[in-house]
Protein backbone atom coordinates (compact mmCIF):
# COMPACT_ATOMS: atom_id res chain seq x y z
CA UNK A 1 0.00 0.00 0.00
CA UNK A 2 1.07 3.41 -1.19
CA UNK A 3 1.28 6.11 1.51
CA UNK A 4 -0.07 10.13 0.06
CA UNK A 5 1.29 12.97 1.22
CA UNK A 6 -2.04 13.65 3.58
CA UNK A 7 -1.37 10.28 5.04
CA UNK A 8 1.84 11.31 5.94
CA UNK A 9 0.57 14.48 7.58
CA UNK A 10 -1.55 12.56 9.93
CA UNK A 11 1.41 10.41 11.24
CA UNK A 12 3.50 13.32 11.80
CA UNK A 13 0.36 15.03 13.65
CA UNK A 14 -0.21 12.03 15.67
CA UNK A 15 3.85 11.43 16.12
CA UNK A 16 3.85 15.02 17.38
CA UNK A 17 1.18 15.06 19.74
CA UNK A 18 2.44 11.51 20.99
CA UNK A 19 6.11 13.19 21.24
CA UNK A 20 4.19 16.68 23.20
CA UNK A 21 2.72 13.82 25.56
CA UNK A 22 6.07 12.39 26.61
CA UNK A 23 8.06 15.02 26.81
CA UNK A 24 5.78 18.31 27.63
CA UNK A 25 4.57 18.33 31.23
CA UNK A 26 2.12 20.20 30.57
CA UNK A 27 -1.46 18.43 30.14
CA UNK A 28 -3.22 19.95 26.18
CA UNK A 29 -6.54 21.13 26.43
CA UNK A 30 -6.59 21.60 22.44
CA UNK A 31 -5.18 20.83 19.17
CA UNK A 32 -6.19 22.37 15.41
CA UNK A 33 -4.18 21.37 12.13
CA UNK A 34 -4.66 23.51 9.43
CA UNK A 35 -3.26 23.91 5.96
CA UNK A 36 -0.21 26.68 5.67
CA UNK A 37 -0.10 28.05 2.20
CA UNK A 38 1.82 31.27 2.64
CA UNK A 39 5.20 32.00 4.28
CA UNK A 40 5.17 31.51 8.12
CA UNK A 41 6.00 34.68 10.61
CA UNK A 42 8.09 33.83 13.37
CA UNK A 43 9.28 35.56 16.78
CA UNK A 44 10.54 32.63 18.74
CA UNK A 45 11.18 28.77 18.27
CA UNK A 46 13.41 25.92 16.91
CA UNK A 47 13.54 24.59 13.36
CA UNK A 48 14.24 20.83 13.02
CA UNK A 49 15.17 19.56 9.50
CA UNK A 50 13.71 16.01 8.99
CA UNK A 51 15.32 13.86 6.61
CA UNK A 52 14.62 9.78 5.25
CA UNK A 53 11.50 8.45 4.10
CA UNK A 54 10.13 12.25 4.45
CA UNK A 55 12.04 15.56 3.50
CA UNK A 56 11.13 19.06 5.46
CA UNK A 57 11.03 20.43 8.15
CA UNK A 58 9.77 20.87 11.90
CA UNK A 59 9.01 24.62 13.68
CA UNK A 60 8.18 24.58 16.77
CA UNK A 61 7.28 28.08 17.78
CA UNK A 62 5.07 30.22 20.40
CA UNK A 63 5.43 33.29 22.67
CA UNK A 64 8.93 33.31 24.41
CA UNK A 65 6.75 32.87 27.12
CA UNK A 66 6.09 29.41 26.76
CA UNK A 67 9.78 28.48 26.40
CA UNK A 68 10.33 30.24 29.76
CA UNK A 69 7.57 28.43 31.60
CA UNK A 70 8.38 24.96 30.14
CA UNK A 71 12.10 25.56 30.94
CA UNK A 72 11.33 26.82 34.73
CA UNK A 73 8.83 23.40 34.74
CA UNK A 74 11.62 20.90 33.49
CA UNK A 75 14.82 22.84 35.03
CA UNK A 76 13.27 23.84 37.72
CA UNK A 77 14.84 27.40 37.88
CA UNK A 78 14.02 30.47 35.09
CA UNK A 79 15.88 30.27 31.71
CA UNK A 80 17.22 33.58 30.13
CA UNK A 81 19.82 34.49 27.38
CA UNK A 82 21.83 31.34 25.94
CA UNK A 83 20.21 29.55 28.51
CA UNK A 84 16.88 29.51 27.62
CA UNK A 85 18.20 28.92 23.21
CA UNK A 86 19.98 26.06 24.80
CA UNK A 87 16.63 24.63 26.09
CA UNK A 88 14.25 25.46 23.29
CA UNK A 89 16.98 23.85 20.74
CA UNK A 90 16.86 20.74 23.08
CA UNK A 91 13.20 20.62 23.46
CA UNK A 92 13.27 20.72 19.82
CA UNK A 93 15.55 17.57 19.57
CA UNK A 94 13.38 15.72 22.57
CA UNK A 95 9.93 16.39 20.52
CA UNK A 96 11.83 15.76 16.99
CA UNK A 97 13.29 12.51 18.44
CA UNK A 98 9.91 10.96 19.98
CA UNK A 99 8.41 11.88 16.59
CA UNK A 100 10.99 9.83 14.73
CA UNK A 101 10.43 6.71 17.30
CA UNK A 102 6.62 6.87 16.57
CA UNK A 103 6.88 7.22 12.97
CA UNK A 104 9.29 3.81 13.21
CA UNK A 105 6.42 1.93 14.62
CA UNK A 106 4.26 2.59 11.37
CA UNK A 107 7.65 1.37 9.38
CA UNK A 108 8.66 4.99 8.36
CA UNK A 109 12.29 5.82 9.08
CA UNK A 110 13.31 9.40 9.13
CA UNK A 111 16.09 10.98 10.87
CA UNK A 112 16.37 14.91 12.23
CA UNK A 113 19.24 17.67 11.80
CA UNK A 114 20.75 19.81 14.61
CA UNK A 115 17.92 22.44 15.58
CA UNK A 116 18.31 26.23 14.46
CA UNK A 117 17.17 28.57 17.07
CA UNK A 118 14.84 31.21 15.73
CA UNK A 119 14.43 34.60 17.44
CA UNK A 120 13.30 37.99 16.23
CA UNK A 121 11.43 38.65 13.21
CA UNK A 122 11.49 36.09 10.58
CA UNK A 123 9.49 34.16 8.40
CA UNK A 124 9.58 30.67 6.62
CA UNK A 125 8.92 30.46 2.82
CA UNK A 126 9.89 27.92 -0.01
CA UNK A 127 7.71 24.71 1.20
CA UNK A 128 5.99 22.33 -0.90
CA UNK A 129 2.91 21.97 1.73
CA UNK A 130 2.89 22.58 4.83
CA UNK A 131 0.32 22.26 7.95
CA UNK A 132 0.47 23.86 11.34
CA UNK A 133 -0.57 22.20 14.44
CA UNK A 134 -2.01 24.72 17.40
CA UNK A 135 -1.30 22.98 20.30
CA UNK A 136 -3.48 24.96 23.57
CA UNK A 137 -2.01 23.81 27.09
CA UNK A 138 -3.75 24.06 30.71
CA UNK A 139 -2.00 27.18 30.92
CA UNK A 140 -3.18 28.55 28.32
CA UNK A 141 -0.05 28.98 26.18
CA UNK A 142 0.00 27.86 22.64
CA UNK A 143 2.49 25.86 20.76
CA UNK A 144 2.34 26.13 16.94
CA UNK A 145 3.97 23.48 15.46
CA UNK A 146 4.54 23.58 11.61
CA UNK A 147 5.04 20.57 9.39
CA UNK A 148 6.87 21.40 6.22
CA UNK A 149 7.30 18.84 3.54
CA UNK A 150 9.81 20.15 0.56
Amino acid sequence: MTTTISDNFHILQSGVVHALEQVVPLQQKDVKMDPISSEIPIQYGVLVGVTGAMKGKILYKGDISLFRALGEMMFGMALEGDMLKSFTGELGNMISGGLCTYVSTKDIVIDITAPTIMDGNSSISGFKEAYQLSILFDNQEKLYVAILID
